[in-house]
């Protein structure tokens, strides 16, 4: 990752957490794919984005930490993530899991799958895991979700937290995953970066 101009997080941005998921077996494949890469590692623009990120989170939540589940992820590693839900169609598994033909924004060091965790380092509740794939896990549909009675204040509130302080650092949310945010539009980091291998 280094010899790819990529930077490692947890030495460079005081605060924020680490715990790649796709590192060990908690994910939905239920397997570590990620086998030596143990560290997150995003490029220095993003890096910068996320340590405004975590100062404005601390600066509205003393104590409160982001805590990264995935960042940089090699190509390979893509089409064995597309592989894996063969259980949807194509058109529904992008939804999830971007198409390695069309390549990921992980792909360039530019996306990030992230959670606030409080002072102890504990998840805050989001009202899902990370990677539920389904309507509960969508920003786009939060308000009808609260209103159902389905997703609670308290996760929704979590969720606000999280996207207040990823937002005002300038990464965008998406529509189907509480958790993902890119630095970039995909264009911009095809443009900018190569493929992370």
């Amino acid at each position: 990752m280094q010899k790819q101009g990529l930077l490692e997080v947890s030495s460079n941005a005081p605060g924020v957490m680490v715990e790649l998921k796709y590192a060990t077996a908690d994910n939905f494949m239920g397997k570590d794919v990620y086998g030596c890469l143990q560290h997150a590692y995003v490029q220095k623009p993003v890096l910068d984005m996320l340590k405004k990120a975590q100062a404005a989170l601390e600066k509205k939540h003393p104590g409160y930490h982001l805590l990264i589940y995935d960042a940089a992820r090699p190509f390979s590693i893509q089409w064995v993530l597309w592989n894996t839900l063969t259980q949807y169609t194509p058109a529904e598994r992008q939804k999830y899991v971007a198409n390695p033909k069309e390549h990921s924004i992980h792909n360039y060091g530019s996306a990030l799958d992230l959670t606030v965790a409080d002072a102890q380092g504990k998840p805050l509740d989001m009202g899902t895991k990370f990677d539920f794939f389904g309507d509960l896990a969508y920003p786009s549909k939060e308000k009808a979700l609260l209103a159902a009675g389905k997703l609670s204040q308290t996760a929704y509130q979590n969720r606000l937290i999280l996207r207040d302080a990823m937002q005002s650092a300038g990464f965008m949310r998406i529509e189907f995953e509480w958790w993902h945010f890119n630095a970039f539009s995909r264009a911009e980091a095809k443009r900018r970066f190569p493929v992370v291998q």
